[in-house]
Parts: C-alpha cells; sequence; structure tokens
C-alpha cells in the first residue's frame, strides 16, 4: 500500500482502488437516468401534494386564519431538511440519502390519507411537514447531477428537465385515484403521492455509487460564502413569488371550476417549472447562469400582474406558467451560478437550499394576500 491509496472512512461510500481508477464522467452517466427518474417521481408527488394541501387546509381548518398552516408545514419541513440532507449526501452518498428523503415522503403520504379520511387538521398538517422533509432530500437532485469539475450544464438540464413529464401526468393520475378513492375527497391524490416516493425508492436504489472527491469543496469549509450571497438572495425572492402565487392558486381556481381544474392548473404550473430545463438541454451553452436568472425574474414579475388581472381558470393557468417557468430559470441559473467556480461546500450547498427554502415559507403566508 502506497502513501497515496485512499484510506475510506466509516459511513463513505467509496471504492478501495487507486485515485483515477474510477472515471467520474461514467459514473456521472450512469447516474443520470436515475437521477432523472427519481427526481421526477418525487416532483409528481409534490404536485399532487400541492395541489390539495391548500384546499384540505381551508375544509379542515378551525378557522380560515389556519388554512394555509399545512401549506406552509410542507416547506417549512423543506428548509429544516436542506441542511441535513445536504450532510447526509455528504457522508453517506447519493443513494442512501436519496432513499431516506423517499422513505419519509411515502410515510408522509399515508399520514396525509388517514387526515383526509379522518377529517383530522393535526395530521394534515403533519403529513403535509413529512412531506414537505421529502422535497428537501429531493432538492438536491440538482446538486448531485453537477459534474464533478463544476463544469458544464448538461446533467442539471436532464434531471431537471425530466420532471416536465410528472405534469403531464398529474391531472390523469390524480383523476383516477380520486375515482378509486370515493368517496373520500382528495385522499386519492395523497395515496398517488405515497405511491410516487415509493417509486422515487426504487428509481434512487439503482444509482451507482460513486467515489467522492469533493475534497476541494471540504477544505474550502465556509471560505466561499461570499461568491453564494447575491445568487441565494435572489433565489429566495424567486421562491417567494413561486410560492405565493402556488398557494393562491387552488384557492382561486376552485372559485370558478371544479376540483379537477385545479390539479390541472397546478399542472401547468410544473410543466412550465421544468420544461425550460428540458428544451435547454438541447442548448446547454445557451445556460448561461446571469441571463437565465434575469430573464427568470421577468418571467415571474409577469406571472404576479397576470395573476392579479385573472378571473377565469385559463387566465389563472397561464398565470402560473408564467411564474413557474420564471422560478424555473431562476433557480436553475442560480444553481449553475453557485456551481461555476467549481465543488461547493455541503455546509454551503445546505445553506443555500434552506435559504431558498426559507424565502418559500415566507410566499406561503403571502399567499392569502393574493386570494
Amino acid at each position: 500500500m502506497t502513501s497515496s491509496t485512499v484510506i475510506p472512512r466509516a459511513g463513505h461510500l467509496e471504492c478501495i482502488c487507486e485515485p483515477g481508477a474510477l472515471d467520474d464522467t461514467v459514473a456521472d452517466v450512469r447516474g443520470t437516468a436515475p437521477l432523472a427518474a427519481g427526481f421526477a417521481l418525487s416532483v409528481l408527488a409534490q404536485v399532487l401534494t400541492l395541489s390539495i394541501l391548500p384546499l384540505a387546509g381551508l375544509a379542515l381548518a378551525p378557522s380560515r386564519s389556519l388554512a394555509t398552516l399545512p401549506y406552509t408545514a410542507f416547506y417549512v419541513g423543506a428548509a429544516l431538511a436542506s441542511l441535513p440532507a445536504s450532510l447526509l449526501l455528504d457522508s453517506f452518498g447519493r443513494r442512501a440519502a436519496f432513499s431516506l428523503g423517499a422513505s419519509l415522503g411515502a410515510a408522509g403520504g399515508l399520514v396525509l390519507v388517514w387526515a383526509l379520511v379522518s377529517m383530522h387538521f393535526n395530521a394534515l398538517v403533519l403529513g403535509g411537514f413529512w412531506l414537505g422533509i421529502a422535497c428537501g432530500f429531493s432538492l438536491f437532485y440538482r446538486h448531485a447531477a453537477v459534474p464533478v469539475g463544476g463544469k458544464g450544464a448538461g446533467g442539471v438540464l436532464i434531471v431537471f428537465g425530466a420532471a416536465t413529464l410528472a405534469s403531464l401526468a398529474a391531472p390523469t393520475i390524480s383523476g383516477m385515484a380520486e375515482s378509486l378513492a370515493s368517496p373520500w375527497t382528495f385522499a386519492g391524490t395523497a395515496a398517488a403521492a405515497a405511491l410516487a416516493h415509493v417509486a422515487s425508492l426504487f428509481a434512487t436504489a439503482s444509482l451507482p455509487y460513486r467515489r467522492l472527491r469533493n475534497t476541494k469543496s471540504k477544505a474550502a469549509g465556509f471560505q466561499g460564502w461570499r461568491s453564494i450571497l447575491l445568487p441565494t438572495a435572489v433565489g429566495a425572492l424567486g421562491w417567494l413569488a413561486m410560492t405565493a402565487l402556488m398557494g393562491a392558486t387552488p384557492m382561486a381556481v376552485i372559485g370558478c371550476a371544479p376540483s379537477e381544474a385545479v390539479v390541472g392548473a397546478v399542472a401547468w404550473h410544473v410543466m412550465a417549472m421544468y420544461a425550460p430545463s428540458l428544451i435547454l438541454a438541447f442548448f446547454p451553452r445557451l445556460a448561461l447562469p446571469a441571463p437565465l436568472t434575469m430573464l427568470g425574474c421577468i418571467l415571474l414579475a409577469a406571472g404576479a400582474a397576470a395573476f392579479m388581472l385573472s378571473g377565469t381558470v385559463g387566465g389563472f393557468s397561464a398565470a402560473a406558467a408564467l411564474v413557474g417557468s420564471g422560478w424555473s430559470l431562476t433557480t436553475l441559473g442560480t444553481t449553475l451560478w453557485i456551481h461555476r467556480a467549481g465543488p461547493v461546500s455541503q455546509w454551503l450547498l445546505g445553506l443555500h437550499d434552506a435559504t431558498l427554502l426559507s424565502g418559500a415559507i415566507l410566499g406561503t403566508f403571502a399567499a392569502g394576500l393574493f386570494t
């Protein structure tokens, strides 16, 4: 054994081999498909969950002031999970961390089903919180898809864009689930969200092991915090706008259309959240951090204005699509922004995502201002 031999320590998913024996490019290519599948299924669960939480909260809350609490609990869970998820990814690898997140999401979905069948508001809040924790884990799919050297956006675009399929499938899945679960309103959709997390668990369980090579990011510690301040601030504002409008859309749509239209409007929103990444996957050279972020902010402002002027399902759906595409470009741009200089500390990634989700939590409180 030479002095250059890497000795794996407990908890790290590493292969025992000489440096350079494992090709990072091959590992990334093998891991992109299960990452994309796992993320798409996780997003499907989020679409189904977020399309019913505001309405279920409105139906079960003891007072109207508490109606958005389950929706808020979802993002509180996501924010609290961000830093632990980042550190677990660093210590135990992608397979273990994402599988844990999917397992918690499946459990949260079952709690949500019980809450809806039993008409129990506190359980509804708890189920939303657990599903939010799963969301906090799934946000790290985009960081896990970044190449080891931090160069190029191809993997991020593919993983992000795969979630477009989730938005296309959500209305059909929700309709079928609701018909099977009748007469318990929303219980079928909650059960479908739980099953989506189970399917995500199978996808992440097939991830190949990849030796951790983030030694530079670990050594850097918090030294690079200044470089992520601006993209983190802009990203947090994007999340605030997105959750405010997404929380208000179901309640606005239900006032002028059947409940099935709610999932459709949310699906348009989510499709717009990820479709830009799917398109950019064919033109990766156009994925420039600053221009994407700026365009995203413009679309978010346009979506907010369109929502305020809307009075029909079509208008609310168009506003939701504008907000979704604005969030997509803002989040994609800021993600590429913080990674463009190379590996980033797991602590900083966790704090970055926690700040984004703190903006999302503020947005859930602002949702009531749009209704």
